[in-house]
């Protein structure tokens, strides 16, 4: 994904905190993820129209439909991700990018590049998943 963004843009974290240039790194680079994702899904949905073929075999007819549910599967967790891609690009236009949804707080540009949809802090995010796992417990 980061290695077709601009050569020129790189992540900096020289000046304050969410800078036009560190959005600009961020608005690229989602842009980028949502590009490929699409293309992505372009080909899967070319691929399943191609494949008609009518099996006559059954373990084959089953193991062809097993593998189209899977990428139908992958395929809708993927549009599930374009949603939060497209909700990151907009809380960079509304000056929210970058900041934890549950502190306030700036998320680390380690954090931010490595997870350009996250909307929480790693710790409020730790906090998080403990709360998760406790409920799942009981």
């Amino acid at each position: 994904m980061s290695e077709t963004l601009n050569a020129d843009l790189k992540l900096s974290e020289d000046g304050p905190f969410m800078n036009d240039r560190q959005k600009e790194y961020f608005r690229r680079k989602l842009l980028t993820w949502k590009a490929e994702i699409l293309r992505e899904a372009r080909e899967t949905l070319e691929t399943l129209a191609n494949d008609n073929s009518n099996l006559a075999d059954i373990a084959d007819r089953a193991s062809s439909e097993t593998d189209r549910a899977i990428e139908l599967r992958a395929r809708d967790r993927q549009r599930k991700l374009i949603s939060k891609i497209d909700s990151a690009l907009e809380r960079i236009e509304d000056g929210t990018y970058g900041y934890c949804e549950e502190t306030g707080e700036p998320i680390s540009l380690k954090r931010l590049d490595a997870r350009p949809i996250a909307t929480l802090s790693l710790e409020a995010q730790e906090r998080h998943e403990r709360r998760e796992k406790v409920y799942r417990d009981e």
